[in-house]
């Protein structure tokens, strides 16, 4: 799973046993070289969509880590990318990379600004939000983007049950779960409860109009069906 230049076991499991905040200014300088960073197969075709979708003034990377989705800020056309996410070591590292960026430490849901972004995007950052937080992180989103302005992620299909990645992911929830019954702080990553259906409820309630778009550079599943899609989700007017 890992090259040389990723964490060892040990260092992973110092991570494991941190909150979510100390745990990724740990694994911050590392973390690129590990599969948690959204690979860039799948920020190509993203960036390709969000280019199709543009021009953009200003750009938000929400949970933005070490800057992936800057990347694609960048490359999709905005004037101006700013970066938030409350690990400092994190935003360091994003700011070696994308250094026209702007950075700020903060918390998705208590952003601070107004309605300024003209595109909001976020990758790999969700899992970190229970299901009763969703409300409170699409509003803030909207609060901060203008009318007609948009939130866009990729969102891969579900894994059909029994299959190999629907046994990886509920092994892993299963893990986290336990891991937090029995010792604290918590470290919140809940993957399998970002879904769809409850998703784009929540979207429609906080004020946006929601359409997907397919990424067929990244496959389809034996039924026809796109393997990953992007969720678009604008503010109304």
């Amino acid at each position: 799973m890992f090259t040389p230049q990723g964490p060892t076991l040990r260092e992973l499991a110092v991570q494991a046993l941190s909150s979510v905040e100390r745990g990724y200014d740990l694994l911050a300088p590392k973390f690129d070289h590990t599969p948690f960073r959204t690979p860039d197969a799948v920020l190509a075709p993203v960036t390709r969509a969000l280019r199709e979708l543009g021009p953009y003034g200003t750009g938000l990377d929400l949970c933005c880590g070490t800057g992936a989705g800057l990347g694609v800020l960048r490359e999709a056309g905005t004037e101006r990318a700013v970066g938030v996410d409350f690990s400092a070591g994190m935003l360091e590292v994003a700011g070696r990379g994308e250094p026209t960026a702007a950075y700020v430490r903060g918390d998705a849901l208590a952003l601070p600004f107004g309605p300024v972004f003209d595109l909001v995007v976020s990758f790999g950052a969700f899992g970190h939000f229970l299901p009763e937080q969703h409300p409170a992180l699409f509003a803030q989103v909207h609060r901060v983007l203008r009318p007609g302005g948009r939130f866009a992620f990729p969102m891969p299909a579900p894994a059909r049950p029994g299959s190999r990645g629907y046994w990886a992911m509920l092994g892993f929830d299963t893990v986290m779960r336990v891991r937090n019954a029995l010792w604290r702080p918590p470290f919140v990553m809940y993957y399998r409860a970002f879904r769809f259906g409850d998703v784009r409820r929540e979207l429609t309630r906080a004020g946006f109009d929601v359409a997907l778009r397919a990424l067929p550079e990244l496959g389809e599943r034996p039924d026809g069906s796109p393997r990953c899609r992007l969720v678009v989700a604008t503010r109304r007017a």
